[in-house]
């Protein structure tokens, strides 16, 4: 068995790759030339470069694979030019199962997200038959990941063997740019996050979604999509128990809605003089403020996902980033 995986060099991409060599598989990796490729260094992986904006390159790289996994995304909630959001995970994921519908590559696991869901409230957690409700939001990453869903299921009309997979907030160990979601751990840790926005939000263990992109690949059904994700929670609780574990205190300040939509303005146009990163634009505070919780009750069921307690992947993911030098000295 030989497998692809695109993003390879991600958070998500290179858990996928881990845990398809732990199973045996025999590993392809699509990189770009100047990827930082750290995360899987050192480990028995064939480099093939290429980009996902390439669709020839990918199409060479598939040759011979019998899975792909196309874990590859633009992930952020702020780039200078949006459009490369919606160039990366639209565009390139077209690119992507384009080249595997030619291959003929036996099962194809596409990386989405909950966030092609929508955030449908705390009293009934969203399943995968909910509808997207964030066009209001006007964050494009957002956008982007529900777009780009919407154009891989038109591959399985094409007679693409595709399963789609929906990780909720992914943390966890090894998470080396950091994400946007490791960098919500660092600031809290590191004294960064003076207040917060409330909401909700799911999270779930990078090592488990790892495990549910093989799982999907072994037993979920073509045309479907599975949440892989875990605990909902405030974001209040969610600052708490990693201040707990990191034995720092807390964010203390609610900002209000209001406050925060006004600072919102202002940051992001600052940053369209400067082009540097605001610490927060008003699509971000739409987004922060939503309840986004989830129910993975079909993946458990139907691929025999196994979810890490939240609290053992905070210490996990508190520990490896002490150990590599992203955490402050007191």
């Amino acid at each position: 068995m030989k497998a692809l995986v695109t993003g390879a060099t991600g958070l998500v991409g290179s858990s996928i790759v881990r845990e398809l060599l732990n199973g045996g598989v025999e590993v392809r990796a699509l990189v770009r030339k100047t990827s930082d490729t750290s995360s899987i260094d050192g480990l028995d992986v064939e480099k093939v470069y290429g980009d996902v904006l390439d669709g020839e390159s990918v199409r060479v790289a598939s040759g011979g694979c019998d899975t792909l996994y196309h874990a590859a995304a633009l992930y952020d909630f702020w780039v200078p030019n949006p459009e490369s959001l919606y160039a990366v995970n639209i565009e390139g994921t077209k690119n992507v199962l384009g080249a595997a519908l030619q291959s003929g590559v036996g099962k194809v696991v596409y990386t989405s997200s909950t966030a092609s869901l929508g955030a449908h409230g705390k009293d009934s957690p969203a399943t995968e038959e909910a509808q997207f409700n964030m066009w209001d939001a006007g964050e494009h990453y957002t956008r982007s990941k529900y777009l780009a869903e919407a154009e891989a299921m038109k591959f399985c009309q094409s007679g693409l063997p595709l399963v789609v997979v929906n990780p909720a907030m992914v943390i966890g160990v090894g998470d080396s740019r950091p994400t946007p979601s490791g960098k919500m751990i660092l600031d809290v840790v590191n004294g960064k996050m003076p207040g917060y926005i409330e909401g909700g939000i799911n999270l779930v263990d990078v090592e488990d979604v790892a495990r549910g992109h093989v799982l999907a690949a072994q037993k979920g059904k073509t045309g479907e999509r599975y949440i892989l994700g875990n605990e909902n929670m405030t974001i209040s609780d969610y600052f708490k128990l990693i201040a707990e574990v990191a034995g720092v205190r807390p964010p203390g300040f609610k900002v209000p809605y209001p406050m925060a939509i006004v600072l919102g303005y202002i940051f992001q146009t600052l940053a369209r003089v400067t082009q540097r990163r605001p610490i927060i634009t008003a699509p971000m505070v739409r987004l922060a403020s939503k309840y986004a919780y989830f129910d993975s009750s079909k993946a458990v069921k139907e691929l025999g996902f196994t979810q890490t307690p939240i609290r053992t992947t905070v210490e996990k993911a508190i520990d490896w980033f002490r150990k590599n030098g992203y955490v402050k000295a007191a």
